[in-house]
């Protein structure tokens, strides 16, 4: 049956909803932007007027599409190129979502989608669903096809593994530019010393470049071990230029809400590096240098205003 603009107007109204959903259970903006249209195409084809609840309707319809994803995104990770990390959402971006509670800013950290990769397709469904989105189990439960007890089993569950995995430490805007301030001055020094001191003992640092950019295919751990690569990574070389292409700027901003670098060279976001931070420090440093997950930072890049670069030419 043909949509009414009305039926059309309908779906765009949930779209942002539909797609912070999906970006949280996929942690790729690219293929949520997939599932949403996926669902727009169940909504076309469907009978419209018989839908009582197009809300409850499309979330059941964005879930069971992204959880389909989810399994077979395990397969295809297998055999990925190195490590796989989360893309990136800079700050601003619509698909961030929700942002009122801290349940809602932490669902969608950096941190705690790395952690959520951990999970199985259907805790994941339930803990983004209820954690970031407040949905009660009794709907929970309808959108899964489960019951409301075996709801709150799974998020019970899920809750506890996302906890064991994370000791994040909210930060405002201006303390996120502090701490990056003070770890690029570090990580320039051309020593290991001060890096060392801003980051935890068990600190780790990864990389992902999909197999297009050169990028350790595992993580470095150990306060020493990671200072000591990112100073080599900072350090300015032929090598690192003729990969990239040229020297990028590097800027201050948030990612997922957490302190965060990107490295931009003629309009082109190429590398997103984000800082995990809790009380006793840095303790984690996940770089995303795959071009594949850096497209939509590109356009958001260059559709929103921007502080001047810390550093001019990086690398």
């Amino acid at each position: 049956m043909a949509l009414t603009m009305n039926d059309v107007d309908r779906f765009e109204a949930s779209r942002p909803r539909l797609e912070a959903i999906a970006y949280r259970l996929l942690g790729s903006a690219s293929e949520a932007e997939d599932a949403v249209q996926d669902t727009f195409l169940r909504w076309q084809a469907a009978d419209v007027a018989r839908v009582e609840v197009p809300e409850a309707w499309l979330t059941k319809v964005l879930t069971n599409l992204c959880l389909n994803q989810l399994t077979s995104a395990r397969a295809r990770r297998e055999t990925y190129v190195g490590e796989w990390l989360p893309e990136p959402l800079l700050a601003g971006d619509p698909m961030l979502g929700p942002a009122d509670t801290a349940e809602q800013r932490e669902s969608v950290s950096y941190a705690v989608l790395a952690v959520m990769e951990r999970l199985s397709p259907n805790e994941r469904a339930v803990y983004v669903l209820r954690e970031a989105f407040d949905y009660p189990h009794r709907e929970i439960a309808e959108i899964l096809d489960i019951s409301e007890a075996s709801s709150q089993q799974i998020f019970h569950r899920a809750k506890k593994h996302v906890a064991d995995g994370k000791a994040r430490t909210e930060i405002d805007e201006a303390e996120a530019r502090r701490i990056v301030e003070e770890f690029l001055a570090a990580a320039t020094s051309g020593h290991t010393e001060p890096l060392v001191r801003l980051l935890t003992g068990d600190a780790i640092a990864i990389g992902d470049g999909g197999g297009k950019v050169p990028a350790r295919a595992k993580a470095f751990e150990g306060a020493l071990a990671v200072a000591t690569f990112l100073r080599g990574l900072f350090k300015p070389g032929i090598a690192k230029r003729t990969i990239i292409g040229g020297s990028p700027a590097v800027h201050a901003t948030t990612a997922n809400g957490s302190p965060a670098l990107v490295a931009v060279l003629d309009g082109r976001v190429v590398g997103v590096m984000c800082l995990e931070v809790t009380a006793e420090g840095i303790t984690a440093f996940r770089n995303q240098v795959n071009p594949d997950k850096l497209e939509r930072a590109t356009r958001h890049w260059a559709a929103t205003d921007h502080d001047a670069p810390l550093l001019e030419e990086a690398f």
